[in-house]
């Protein structure tokens, strides 16, 4: 663990360049550039919102407010979003820089590193225009912002651990990519992000709670809906399992590291 810290430590300036030659070359060559990034997301916001929007709302608990739903299901799909973003690339990592695999001698765990980068960068910017839509409509949180910081490290363990392991799997099995794609769409709707759980019936609420993202999502909604601090014993699951899974694809990536070039 230490020599991988070192590593990025030591290979800091070609992990920040990489991370801006990314976000430059996803965008340079279109008319509206780095606008993409933010009307992807709004547009799909925008549809959710007004197919589902009548039907929640009247379910949403409490008095709320009329924003109440569109600030329930931007922080959900913001959320969501950053984690789909992550762990899609980070199972490709490996296959898509192959040649730069093979070519260039310098610490493979950067390769992950730069992924969570630039899928960091690009949340930071949708999610801060979410922050500024909160304080124009005086729906900002307060003080349950801070919450915010834990429920991001244990999303970011997680997905980094996973993605990790589905890179590694990739490269010997390419079908796992193509499976977790699929996988994503269901998990996705396994999620409370459009539908409320607490209007589900009870025994469907335990069952949902067993999926790890749902405790994330719930967490983030109890801020920002809510205004109050996250249920941090909806995280015993997915911080447990974070951390299962970061040791799972540290180890794999130390065992196959050398394999993968032949692989590649």
């Amino acid at each position: 663990m230490k020599s991988l810290l070192m590593s990025i430590f030591n290979y800091r300036g070609f992990i920040g360049s990489s991370i801006k030659r990314d976000f430059q070359s996803r965008y340079k060559t279109s008319m509206l550039g780095a606008a993409w990034l933010v009307l992807q997301p709004l547009a799909m916001i925008i549809v959710y919102t007004v197919i589902f929007a009548e039907v929640m709302r009247a379910r949403m608990p409490g008095d709320t407010g009329p924003f109440a739903y569109s600030i329930y299901i931007c922080s959900g799909l913001l959320t969501w979003g950053f984690f789909a973003e992550l762990v899609t690339r980070l199972q490709t990592v490996f296959v898509d820089n192959a040649n730069f695999l093979k070519k260039i001698n310098f610490p493979r765990i950067c390769l992950p590193v730069i992924s969570l980068g630039a899928s960091f960068i690009n949340f930071l910017i949708i999610f801060s225009l979410y922050l500024l839509f909160l304080l124009f409509t005086g729906n900002f949180p307060g003080i349950y912002i801070f919450g915010i910081i834990p429920l991001l490290i244990v999303q970011i363990i997680f997905s980094l651990g996973l993605g990790v392991i589905l890179g590694v799997l990739n490269v010997f099995f390419r079908d796992v990519s193509q499976f977790m794609n699929i996988l994503l769409q269901f998990w996705f709707w396994f999620t409370p992000i459009i539908y409320i759980i607490d209007i589900l019936p009870k025994w469907a609420s335990k069952w949902l709670m067993l999926n790890p993202m749902t405790g994330l999502i719930v967490g983030y909604q109890n801020i920002f809906v809510r205004k109050q601090w996250p249920d941090w014993s909806n995280l015993y699951l997915i911080g447990a399992l974070s951390v299962i899974l970061l040791i799972v694809a540290l180890h794999l990536f130390r065992k196959h590291s050398g394999d993968m070039v032949d692989e590649l």
